[in-house]
């Protein structure tokens, strides 16, 4: 319409001062001119951005009440906000995704402080390039980051925490071999050379040895002679697998599993990282999801309460489960 209204303009302005048979001819050219346009405007190549992303951001609900309840039990309210974040970029040979995921959780219980039940910060790249378009294999480079937002406390005891931002910290890079299935929904990364970097940013944390790191150096009085390591660096292998299908209508199925062994620190323990999460849609935006969450890093050594005293131990399977109901939007 705007572009109708442009040539009545021009042709109005142009025939003002002429005859009749040039007007006649300026008609014609007009018309002529204005099926060009709109033919190129038809023809015009769309362009098509080789980006994707997807933002996906949900709460989950957890509640129980009790009045004059005779078994007893003690009224709750969790909440767990989380996020995902994906950024991918795909051409015919190239593919380059990101994603980011977050979740920070809290409970209330009558009585009783609130309590931190999930924290995560969670960062992956992932870089390949295949020779052709006829193969999922990709030569590949990835970039792990994790660490949480708030302090951790083995409760009851709140008095000092036992992690927190950046105490851990793991960072991992390397470069290695991709298998991508689009269709299928399947991920496997193989790297025979990852750099791994455990940092605990928390001095008191690094003088006990926390997450892996040297400890402190005591002399026979208890004087620090030498303040525990910040930092550790390892030198290994990682393998990840990521797989997503549909087990049943509206029933989504998602694993996700993170093998890592160190060259040069007893080669052959393996660090596990396992989740595993099934996701029932009850519609658009309602969701309910049954997840686990397993652990195990022998540099890791848990706690236990000895008559009142946290003492380390051996490293020991940490285990998570998660059920929920909530809200989730995507966009």
């Amino acid at each position: 319409m705007k572009t109708s209204f442009l040539y009545s303009i021009f042709f109005f302005c142009m025939s003002a001062g002429m005859s009749a048979q040039t007007v006649d001819t300026l008609i014609v050219a007009r018309d002529t001119l204005k099926v060009i346009v709109q033919d190129t405007l038809k023809t015009a190549p769309v362009a098509v951005s080789h980006w994707e992303k997807k933002n996906i951001v949900g709460f989950d609900l957890n509640e129980i009440a009790f009045v004059n309840w005779s078994a007893g039990g003690i009224s709750s309210v969790s909440g767990l906000l989380k996020g995902s974040f994906i950024r991918r970029y795909v051409s015919d040979n190239v593919k380059w995704g990101n994603e980011l995921i977050v979740r920070y959780g809290v409970n209330k219980q009558d009585g009783i402080e609130f309590r931190k039940t999930d924290d995560a910060f969670q960062f992956v790249s992932t870089f390949g390039y295949r020779k052709d378009t006829l193969s999922n294999w990709y030569h590949s480079a990835k970039f792990n980051f994790n660490t949480q937002f708030t302090s951790g406390y083995s409760y009851p005891n709140i008095d000092e925490s036992v992690s927190g931002p950046f105490a851990p910290a793991y960072t991992f890079l390397g470069v290695g071999a991709e298998y991508a299935n689009k269709e299928k929904k399947i991920n496997v990364y193989i790297s025979p050379l990852t750099l791994k970097n455990t940092l605990v940013l928390n001095q008191r944390l690094a003088d006990q040895g926390a997450f892996g790191v040297k400890k402190a150096i005591y002399d026979g009085d208890g004087n620090l002679v030498k303040e525990g390591e910040r930092s550790k660096t390892e030198l290994g292998i990682l393998v990840t697998t990521a797989y997503k299908t549909e087990i049943l209508k509206n029933i989504n199925l998602e694993n996700r599993l993170s093998l890592y062994s160190d060259y040069i620190n007893k080669f052959g323990n393996i660090d596990v990282d396992w989740q595993l999460q099934l996701d029932l849609v009850v519609n658009k935006y309602v969701r309910a999801n049954i997840g686990s969450h397993l652990i195990y890093d022998d540099d890791i050594k848990a706690t236990e309460d000895v008559d009142g005293v946290q003492v380390l131990v051996g490293p020991k399977i940490q285990l998570k489960q998660m059920l929920g109901i909530g809200i989730e939007y995507s966009f």
